[in-house]
């Protein structure tokens, strides 16, 4: 009889293989490539004109990078809510542009003007309506509005008439035709007028001043802030004030006036000095006359020269360069003389003022 022994061992030494069997998930949709709606839309309005602006969706709204991004839907009611588009007031042209990727940190903004009719107009302090956008893919399908922004209907006014400047000693001073009847407004609703300035080719504006339309036909504001030997550009525009119980106090800016040049070229001099006294010298003291004034506060001021005569000749000025401080002492006199003084201001450009009124002092 033959041993099997050794076979039987070493098909016991063999090793044993196992295969894993692994599990496949069941097949996913695919992507209907819907932008994410937006959540940033803002509305600012100016006269009849209202300018949203939001951020392009980079993703879908199953969080996929988005392929492309079609027009996107103006949406715009009365009511409080926007429950849908409906027939949109507007549309925003595909987005020409690549989509920023979404670890961008720089977003692709939009924006679009919408124009208010006239009928839309409202004198109700709480008159508004409601904006929203629907962003759309390349097949002109949404996955529905964006936030949504209420924008005041308030009536606006048109710019202010005849807006004019010219430069005076103390500034420009803007002047134009006030847009309400003479009567003043009625209506609850409150109107204000802006000067705004900006400084040569800066695009830089600042407010120059504001006053109330009130009731008088001819308005002025005069800008004293100025410096002089520059050329400004002006515009003005009428704003509502729209308030409400228990709301913050709206402000709607109007449409702007044409832009107005202005030179302030300075041909204007200081304010004629006052008060001037004399006073000579005592006895036995070296001759001498002091002159005191009350300061002129131009802002341009660069000093002030003194003027000097006897009885019956013209008055010389007897100081060779700007007097810095509101005195001065005369000591070029002769004993027993009767001397008029006179002082005027002048600025860094060169104007002078006129003459103070004269002073007089005998020396002993």
């Amino acid at each position: 009889m033959r041993r099997s022994t050794p076979k039987l061992l070493l098909a016991l030494g063999a090793p044993l293989v196992f295969t894993a069997c692994a599990t496949i998930a069941p097949p996913q949709p695919p992507s209907l490539d819907l932008p994410k709606p937006p959540s940033d839309l803002r509305a600012t309005r100016k006269g009849d004109h209202i300018t949203l602006t939001w951020t392009v969706p980079s993703v879908t709204t199953d969080r996929k990078t988005i392929r492309s991004v079609g027009s996107t839907r103006i949406c715009r009611g009365l009511q409080t809510k926007l429950m849908q588009c409906g027939i949109p007031v507007g549309e925003a042209a595909a987005q020409p542009t690549p989509i920023a990727a979404p670890s961008s940190k720089q977003k692709a903004a939009r924006s679009y003007t919408d124009s208010l009719a006239g009928q839309l107009h409202a004198d109700n302090p709480s008159a508004f309506t409601t904006y929203a956008v629907e962003v759309l893919n390349a097949d002109g399908r949404g996955a529905g509005l964006s936030n949504q922004v209420q924008v005041s209907l308030a009536r606006t006014l048109p710019p202010p008439r005849d807006f004019a400047g010219r430069v005076t000693g103390q500034g420009v001073v803007l002047t134009w035709t006030n847009n309400l009847p003479v009567a003043g407004p009625t209506l609850p609703l409150r109107y204000l007028y802006r000067v705004y300035r900006r400084s040569g080719d800066s695009p830089q504006q600042i407010l120059a001043g504001e006053i109330s339309a009130g009731s008088e036909r001819s308005l002025s504001l005069t800008d004293s802030s100025i410096e002089w030997e520059k050329t400004y550009q002006y515009r003005a525009e009428t704003a509502t004030v729209v308030v409400q119980e228990n709301k913050p106090e709206l402000q709607i800016e109007g449409d702007d006036t044409p832009e107005i040049k202005v030179f302030t070229r300075d041909v204007f001099p200081p304010a004629v000095p006052s008060g001037l006294q004399a006073v000579s010298s005592g006895p036995g003291q070296k001759t001498f006359v002091d002159l005191v004034w009350a300061p002129v506060t131009d802002l341009d001021l660069d000093g002030y020269n003194v003027y000097r005569h006897e009885a019956g000749e013209a008055a010389v000025k007897v100081n060779t360069k700007p007097v810095q401080t509101p005195a001065y002492r005369d000591a070029n006199l002769i004993s027993a003389r009767r001397y008029f003084y006179s002082v005027s201001a002048v600025d860094v450009r060169g104007n002078e003022s006129g003459r103070s009124e004269e002073a007089s002092e005998t020396v002993p």
